[in-house]
């Protein structure tokens, strides 16, 4: 997508050759009309799947889902990081490891939100090693459901995120894939 391609260079940050922030519109503070572009492509693209929820990782992933929920009616779905105590022993989990921050965490669903036949949209913001949406990937078949979809945001292709996915059968949709970062620089795959 041309238009986030725009954005990232516009906005996005180069930290290093491994990271690029892009705090200032997708993951710390945002901006709406960029995120309801973020969502309506997700939602051209996966549509014509017939999904039946759409699931995402708190935090960064919940606003793309949100406006996707908003414009489908599909009920959205977010794995907690944290078990909080209202939530019932009956939840599927998976644990995950953070590139970013250095730590695993286990996420967790409730078991009645993810149900047999639920055919399901992965969305978030960021892909690069595929830790999290693998460990998505595991709670939708934990709970005998289909992952018909994964939409990400930003897939940074410099990691093996992206590939594992393709190489597993995922229907992988990535809006901007990062190639490289050198010096003050992005590179996108075409």
């Amino acid at each position: 997508m041309e238009f986030l391609q725009q954005q990232i260079e516009k906005y996005g940050k180069i930290v290093s050759k491994d990271i690029v922030k892009v705090d200032s519109f997708l993951n710390h503070q945002l901006k709406p009309e960029i995120i309801e572009k973020i969502a309506d492509g997700f939602i051209e693209e996966f549509s014509k799947y017939n999904p039946t929820k759409i699931l995402t990782i708190e935090a960064s992933g919940i606003a793309i889902a949100m406006v996707m929920g908003i414009k489908t009616g599909l009920p959205v779905v977010f794995a907690k990081k944290k078990k909080p105590i209202t939530l019932s022993e009956e939840c599927y989990t998976s644990n995950i490891y953070s590139y970013t921050k250095k730590e695993t965490n286990s996420i967790v669903v409730s078991k009645e939100f993810i149900q047999k036949g639920d055919r399901v949209i992965i969305v978030d913001d960021f892909l690069a090693m595929g830790s999290a949406v693998l460990g998505l990937i595991d709670i939708v078949e934990q709970g005998e459901g289909e992952v018909v979809g994964i939409g990400i945001a930003v897939e940074k292709g410099f990691q093996q995120g992206g590939k594992l996915l393709r190489e597993k059968g995922y229907n992988l949709k990535s809006l901007a894939i990062i190639e490289k970062i050198e010096g003050d620089k992005i590179f996108f795959r075409n």
